[in-house]
């Protein structure tokens, strides 16, 4: 039985990096997309729970079953796998999506969020991401190691409730490194305008700043020398190394031994 490969997406379904990757991985196996109807960006692991979610069946590329759902890239993860698929995939593939990832990004990423879905399901599951929000860029020069990740992935798997954040930088590409998530942060997040109304108005905007540039290990030193990053992610957000201090700091009102 060929292997079942999930895609999705947050830029919506009709996005030219959904469109490439579906033409790149269906040589692999039998491919099921189910992908918002439009764009979801920075939608995170968000789930619709106040209206109901619509599916639409798609015309798309020959051999790909593709339908367009309403609700976010967690959601279109969610429903396929619960409703949609006729098994559990193989591989859920969330991308290629138009923008960086790297650092803090992931936690905003609905990208990231199909990706994190997809291993809390107990699939290996992949985010893809080119650093470029450009409608019309070129993926080409990222497509072969997209490609040899994704092969590799459907055969090696990955440890359960792990996903990877895969990033790649614009033009030349110097190879691929795995590193760790870089330490940044938004700045001057927000633009304020008047309205012709007394109430103003803001646009999210922002300047991102890396905290550890020089830092090697990290996916944004990859990105700036010409790699492609590979992160793995875990949903299991317990910062171990704390509990021992919690465990002193609250030793008069906790129960731990």
């Amino acid at each position: 039985m060929k292997p079942l490969l999930l895609i999705t997406n947050d830029d919506g379904i009709q996005a030219k990096g959904i469109r490439e990757l579906i033409h790149l991985v269906a040589p692999l196996g039998e491919v099921w997309v189910v992908a918002p109807n439009g764009p979801r960006s920075a939608q995170s692991s968000a789930i619709t729970v106040e209206i109901p979610i619509s599916a639409k069946p798609m015309q798309g590329v020959e051999g790909a079953t593709e339908i367009a759902c309403s609700g976010t890239p967690t959601d279109c993860v969610k429903l396929a796998i619960d409703q949609l698929l006729p098994r559990k995939p193989d591989l859920v593939i969330s991308g290629i999506n138009h923008g960086s990832n790297a650092s803090i990004n992931v936690i905003y990423s609905g990208t990231m969020g199909a990706a994190m879905e997809g291993s809390l399901h107990g699939v290996p599951s992949i985010g893809l991401s080119l650093c470029s929000h450009s409608a019309d860029a070129d993926f080409s020069k990222a497509m072969p190691y997209f490609l040899d990740i994704i092969k590799q992935t459907l055969v090696s798997g990955l440890p359960d409730g792990v996903s990877l954040n895969v990033n790649a930088p614009v033009g030349d590409i110097a190879g691929c490194r795995v590193s760790k998530q870089a330490h940044g942060r938004w700045a001057n997040e927000f633009e304020k305008h008047d309205a012709p109304r007394p109430l103003d108005y803001y646009w999210l905007i922002g300047d991102f700043n890396t905290l550890d540039r020089e830092d090697k290990e990290t996916d944004q030193w990859a990105l700036d020398n010409g790699f492609i990053s590979i992160v793995p992610i875990h949903t299991d957000m317990t910062h171990v190394q704390t509990m021992q201090k919690l465990q002193s700091d609250f030793k008069a009102f906790i129960d731990n031994p």
